[in-house]
């Protein structure tokens, strides 16, 4: 009779479950106004679900929302003006959400291009982030934290955010395009 080896079962790769640390995260935003300077805000309500093999954020699968209720420019009359019927339209659609699965490599370091959906007022379309990653990192309670900050462009009228006011000087009173800022800070889940 022949001896055979033992059978060994291959490994299955482990999920790993990262939730977002939202006292060390921000989700802001800038646009042009009046064609000369900046404004800029934040949303203080958003979540998300990160799904990754192991500790490898190339196969992050990433499930993200904001309230846009929640907008914050530090001017409270703006800040309605967001959520309402011109912009964001919060009464009728609850939230915003961006899911995403496909990273690419970006040149050298931790930089990498993140592509996925990002769902505003109703209607969905394929955006590109710019994510730089900080690393994995113990904090001194034994929790693994993750960093990246995490930039793009979007024309806001793609998801029918078209409220504009001529300039009697030429141009409009808020740009199209809205850059995207964030800052985030990810906890492992055990």
């Amino acid at each position: 009779m022949q001896a055979t080896a033992p059978f060994t079962p291959t490994a299955v790769p482990t999920k790993t479950k990262w939730v977002l640390d939202v006292s060390h995260s921000e989700i802001g935003f800038k646009v042009r106004h009046l064609m000369i300077s900046n404004v800029k805000g934040v949303f203080r309500e958003f979540e998300a679900n990160i799904y990754t093999t192991g500790e490898d954020f190339m196969t992050a699968e990433i499930d993200f929302w904001i309230n846009p209720a929640s907008v914050d420019t530090g001017d409270t009359k703006r800040d309605g003006h967001l959520a309402g019927p011109d912009f964001f339209d919060a009464e009728n659609h609850k939230q915003i959400s961006f899911t995403g699965n496909t990273f690419e490599k970006n040149g050298k370091g931790d930089n990498f291009t993140l592509y996925g959906e990002l769902a505003m007022k109703g209607i969905s379309k394929q955006i590109k982030l710019e994510v730089e990653f900080g690393g994995v990192m113990k904090d001194p309670w034994g929790n693994h934290k993750a960093g990246f900050t995490i930039t793009g462009k979007i024309d806001r009228s793609d998801w029918g955010l078209n409220w504009n006011t001529a300039l009697e000087t030429g141009g409009f009173l808020v740009s199209e395009q809205v850059s995207i800022n964030c800052e985030v800070e990810l906890t492992k889940q055990s």
